[in-house]
Order: structure tokens, then C-alpha cells, then sequence
């Protein structure tokens, strides 16, 4: 008998705190200053881009979207290795996202690219340390969810210090 999927609900409170006092009345009238709240955790202070008159201090929400996907690939990719015995001692990652204005003043992600380190104790099967990265991507929750590609752009780091590359491993 099928089991009944499990289903999570996620809950977040967005404050507009950028009112300077005449509200909207002009696009520069206003701050984009935000925060986002949810309870028991720190508020996260946001904007938007400077593009769009946001303050570069803050995050947007774009940077929240690229960490976002790599934070998913990365929980995955723990537990995965924990799994197959992989034992990880760090794990770095600068991932990019690219997106693109519309005509209209919108825009849309055209993709994402994760680019983990991972550095791993020895003795490590680099074959299957690379495969957990496709295995994750095909588990992340968010990466799962967007409609643009998420490629991944792996390293392997052996935690004696020696580098190796591993094979791409592309979420796209």
C-alpha cells in the first residue's frame, strides 16, 4: 500500500520598513529596505539589488534564491555522504546565479551554478563522491521546484591537503 506523502509547510513574515514618511507617493520616495521574520529565529535585514535602489548591505532577494540552492544541495550532500561513508570536514560553496530583464521590467533566473568544495578524509571514493552531487540535486527540495538549470561544478579536496578534480556533475 502507497504511503501518503509527507507534506511541510513553511511560514515567513515580510515587514516593509522603508517608509520614509511619504510612503510610495514616487519609486523614489521609498526605501526597499524588508525584513524577514519567522519565529524563534534572527530577522534577516533585506532590500533590494542597488540596481533597483536597494541598499548593498542588505541581502535581496535574488542572493536568497542562489543560497537557497546551494544550502539545499549542501544539506543533501551531508547526508548523502554520512550515508555512504564519505566523511566530509568541509564544505564551501560560491554559487552564482544569472538572471535577466525583460522588456517589461520583469525578469526571470536563467539559471544557477553550485560550486561546492568539498574536502573529504581519507579514504575517499572520488567516483562516488562526485555521483553524490547528482543524487543530491535530484533530492533538493528547491532545485526541484525552479524552472530554470542548476548546474554543479564540483571539487573534491582530499583533507591531507592534496586537490583533485572531480568529474562535472551537471544538475541541468
Amino acid at each position: 500500500m502507497p504511503t501518503k506523502p509527507t507534506t511541510h509547510s513553511y511560514a515567513t513574515h515580510v515587514v516593509w520598513t522603508g517608509n520614509r514618511g511619504s510612503g510610495t507617493s514616487t519609486y523614489r520616495a521609498y526605501d526597499r529596505a524588508h525584513e524577514i521574520r519567522a519565529p524563534g529565529k534572527p530577522t534577516l535585514l533585506c532590500s533590494s539589488e542597488p540596481t533597483f535602489l536597494g541598499d548593498r548591505e542588505r541581502y535581496n532577494p535574488e542572493e536568497l534564491l542562489v543560497a537557497s540552492l546551494s544550502a539545499c544541495h549542501m544539506l543533501w550532500y551531508l547526508h548523502l555522504a554520512a550515508d555512504n561513508g564519505i566523511v566530509v570536514v568541509d564544505y564551501r560553496d560560491d554559487a552564482t546565479g544569472t538572471m535577466v530583464e525583460t522588456r517589461d521590467g520583469g525578469g526571470k533566473f536563467t539559471g544557477v551554478t553550485l560550486r561546492p568544495v568539498v574536502t573529504a578524509r581519507e579514504p575517499v571514493d572520488e567516483q562516488l563522491a562526485a555521483r553524490l552531487h547528482d543524487r543530491a540535486h535530484e533530492l533538493c527540495y528547491i532545485a526541484s521546484s525552479v524552472a530554470f538549470p542548476v548546474g554543479c561544478e564540483p571539487k573534491l579536496v582530499r583533507a591531507s591537503g592534496t586537490s583533485m578534480a572531480s568529474p562535472q556533475a551537471d544538475g541541468a
